[in-house]
C-alpha cells in the first residue's frame, strides 16, 4: 500500500516506518492544498493534520485514495461529504489533549483576569515594576460558562472545582451523569452567557455550533465578562466580537483560534488570488483589530501542543492507520 504522512515535524519518521514496514511510504512536512500538490498524488491512503484543506477539488487529483487519517480531534478542515461521495473512508483522533487543552484555556484565562501579560511586557519593555493598570480580578467564587461537555470541557470543569468556581454548562446533547459527578448545572445558552463572568468554548464546529456566538447571542453576556475560545474559530461571529470588546460588553479574550485563521498565515497568498472573496478580506481585517487591542490575547493555535499530547495523537493515527489495513477500520467520521 503506498501512504503519504504530511506535515510532519520529523520525530515522527523512525516510528512510522517501524511499524509500516512493507509498504511504500512517502514523508512531508508541507500541508496539502488544492494549491499545494506533493509531487506524488496516487497514494492509497494519507495522514495530514488541521492545516490541509482536504476539498472535493484536491481528492479529484488523488485518484487511488481510500482513507484519510486525520492526526486532530477537529475535521473541519475535510470535505466529508465529498469523501462520503467517493467513498473514502476519513479517521479522526477522538482525543488525545483532554487536560491539554484545558489546562491552556486557564492559561489564557488567568492570563486575561490577573493581567499577566501585561504586566511582563511592561518589566521588560520599559523596566518598570508600576502596578498602575494592573490590577485584576479573582477567579475563586465566580462562575464559569463552559459551552460543550464532551472530553475536552469535562476536563475544564474539573480545573474550574478547583479553583473554588460555580460552573453551569451549554449542550444541546446534556450527560446528567457528567453533572451530577462533576457538580455543575446545565442551562439554555442564553442563561449560560448572562450568567457567567467568564466564557469557555469546548465545542467542535459543526452547521449548527458555526456563529454559535453571534451578534445576537453575545448580548446575553455579562457586561465585563471575558471570552476564551481554544476550539475553532468559526465557532465565534469576528465582527460581533469585536464590538462587544470595544463597547465594553466583553472585558477581555483569550483566542488560540481565529476565524478564517488560515488567510491570517497565509495573507500573502490571500492578496495574490485571482478573486478576493469579499467576506474572508473583512474577516481578516476584523482579525487584525483584535490583535491589536490590548484586553486580547491571541495564540497561533498552539493549545494542543505538547509532547504528550503529540505523542498521543501519533498512537491513535498510527493505529487508525493500521487498523485499516487489516480490514477493520477505527474512529471512523464517515
Amino acid at each position: 500500500m503506498k501512504i503519504g504522512f504530511f506535515e510532519l515535524e520529523g520525530w515522527e519518521e523512525t516510528r512510522l516506518r517501524e511499524r509500516f514496514t512493507g509498504h511504500e511510504l512517502r514523508f512531508s512536512n508541507d500541508k496539502i492544498s488544492g494549491t499545494e500538490l506533493p509531487p506524488q498524488t496516487d497514494f492509497d491512503a494519507i495522514s495530514v493534520f488541521v492545516n490541509s484543506e482536504i476539498t472535493a477539488g484536491l481528492l479529484a487529483r488523488f485518484p487511488n485514495l481510500k482513507y484519510i487519517a486525520t492526526r486532530s480531534t477537529g475535521y473541519d478542515h475535510i470535505d466529508i461529504a465529498a469523501c462520503n461521495a467517493r467513498g473514502i473512508k476519513v479517521g479522526f483522533v477522538p482525543g488525545y489533549g483532554d487536560n491539554t487543552v484545558a489546562e491552556f484555556a486557564f492559561g489564557l484565562m488567568l492570563n486575561l483576569t490577573r493581567k499577566m501579560y501585561r504586566a511582563i511586557d511592561q518589566v521588560k519593555e520599559s523596566d518598570s515594576f508600576s502596578l498602575t493598570g494592573l490590577r485584576g480580578i479573582d477567579i475563586k467564587g465566580k462562575t464559569l460558562g463552559v459551552l460543550g461537555t464532551g472530553r475536552i470541557g469535562k476536563e475544564a470543569i474539573t480545573i474550574a472545582n478547583g479553583f473554588g468556581m460555580k460552573v453551569v454548562a451549554y449542550d444541546p446533547y446534556p450527560n446528567p451523569e457528567a453533572a451530577k459527578a462533576l457538580g455543575f448545572s446545565y442551562a439554555p445558552i442564553e442563561e449560560v452567557l448572562g450568567n457567567a463572568d467568564i466564557v469557555t468554548i469546548h465545542c467542535p464546529l459543526t452547521a449548527e455550533t458555526r456563529h454559535l456566538i453571534n451578534k445576537d447571542t453575545i448580548r446575553f453576556m455579562k457586561r465585563g465578562s471575558y471570552l476564551i475560545n481554544t476550539a475553532r474559530g468559526g465557532i465565534v461571529e469576528t465582527a460581533a466580537l469585536v464590538a462587544a470588546l470595544m463597547d465594553g460588553t466583553l472585558a477581555g479574550a483569550g483566542l488560540d483560534v481565529l476565524e478564517e485563521e488560515g488567510d491570517v498565515h497565509d495573507e500573502m497568498k490571500l492578496m495574490g488570488a485571482k478573486e478576493l472573496h469579499e467576506e474572508k478580506l473583512r474577516v481578516l481585517l476584523q482579525n487584525h483589530s483584535l490583535i491589536h487591542m490590548a484586553n486580547v490575547l491571541i495564540t497561533p493555535h498552539t493549545a494542543f501542543n505538547t509532547q504528550e499530547a503529540l505523542e498521543r495523537i501519533l498512537n491513535t493515527a498510527i493505529e487508525s492507520m493500521a487498523a485499516f489495513i487489516a480490514g477493520s477500520p477505527t474512529n471512523l467520521i464517515s
